[in-house]
């Protein structure tokens, strides 16, 4: 008996494919806003019902990563294995922070303590390189 991988119930579309190499091309971690405004000339009968729709389906499909972010708007983030951000406390900017693995924290599948991980999130907190530079942050 050969293993089929299951089908998605969604059929796959040109908007849902280039959400994702929008997400995809970015450092930041946008929002369905940011998406939508981006796509909006490409595809004149774009709405933002369907830009969430779309967001829905691709984390429903595990491809991408929703990040809630309080009372604000949710963001979205492309790379989809564990690793940690940094949000600004000044402009508000979401970002991957690239740090050498640490051994304080369990990966996703870890038992070691009797629990099963299924998740990680960490997000360090305080004010980004930009606007350290700008002196933003001292106003």
């Amino acid at each position: 008996m050969t293993d089929r991988k299951q089908e998605s119930p969604y059929r796959n579309t040109r908007q849902r494919k280039r959400i994702m190499e929008l997400l995809r091309s970015t450092d930041t971690h946008p929002t369905a806003n940011w998406v939508y405004d981006q796509l909006k000339n490409e595809f004149p009968s774009l709405s933002l019902g369907t830009i969430y729709r779309n967001l829905n389906i691709l984390q429903e499909q595990g491809m991408l990563v929703r990040i809630s972010s309080g009372s604000t708007f949710d963001r979205f983030d492309a790379v989809v294995e564990a690793h940690p951000h940094f949000r600004c406390r000044n402009c508000g900017k979401l970002y991957d922070i690239r740090i050498p693995e640490q051994d304080y924290y369990l990966q996703p599948g870890d038992r070691s303590t009797g629990h099963l991980v299924e998740s990680l999130f960490i997000e360090y907190r305080g004010i980004c390189a930009s606007c350290l530079e700008d002196g933003k942050h001292l106003d």
